[in-house]
């Protein structure tokens, strides 16, 4: 990665450098395809893999939104163990985008679309979300981001996120609950591992 590139770089200017590499994905082991200039491209980051270990099953139907994707081991995930379901992997990063479609095409995973933000239907709602957010993106970034999504969650349907404790995830946390109705969301810490927080955040009506 160049010293100017970001994982959440629309466009990566260092070379992309694909090459091929075996990760445990949903009990199994898969080979994916990753590159320089996305988050995480020697594998699993800690935090993804403390999400992917603690989250519930997902929901088997309806639409489930991996947020961040990057090459894509949530969403490749979400689509191995619901493949009744449709997976939508978002970022604003082309080449997460160009990986997570090679890498759902080569496990066979048609449910899986790779697309940019604003190229989600606007009426589409979601059975599940699951993300490791672009913390250091900033918080008003990252506050516009989950406004924007969480809101979509159908009644009983639920957001996961994983959040490192020392990176602010239990004032998240309390932001989501004050920002959200109370009588319609309920936000909670699921689980702890490892110096992460994953946060539940359930539309109850």
């Amino acid at each position: 990665m160049s010293a100017d590139d970001h994982y959440f770089t629309a466009a990566p200017a260092s070379a992309a450098q694909q090459r091929p590499m075996a990760v445990e994905l949903a009990g199994r082991t898969v080979t994916v395809q990753t590159a320089s200039g996305i988050f995480s491209p020697d594998g699993v980051d800690k935090g993804t893999a403390v999400l992917l270990r603690e989250a519930p099953a997902p929901p088997a139907t309806g639409a489930l939104l991996d947020l961040g994707c990057g090459w894509g081991p949530i969403a490749l995930t979400l689509a191995l163990r619901s493949p009744g379901a449709a997976v939508w992997g978002v970022d604003v990063n082309e080449r997460s985008l160009d990986l997570l479609r090679t890498n759902a095409a080569s496990l066979g995973l048609e449910s899986v679309r790779a697309c940019r933000p604003e190229d989600v239907p606007d009426d589409l709602e979601l059975a599940a979300i699951w993300s490791n957010p672009p913390i250091r993106v900033g918080k008003a970034v990252l506050h516009s981001m989950l406004l924007a999504w969480l809101p979509r969650l159908v009644v009983g349907g639920a957001a996961y996120l994983v959040v490192q404790k020392n990176l602010g995830a239990d004032s998240l946390q309390r932001w989501i609950a004050e920002q959200l109705p109370a009588d319609a969301y309920a936000v909670s810490r699921y689980a702890s591992d490892k110096g992460f927080r994953v946060l539940e955040v359930r539309r109850l009506a």
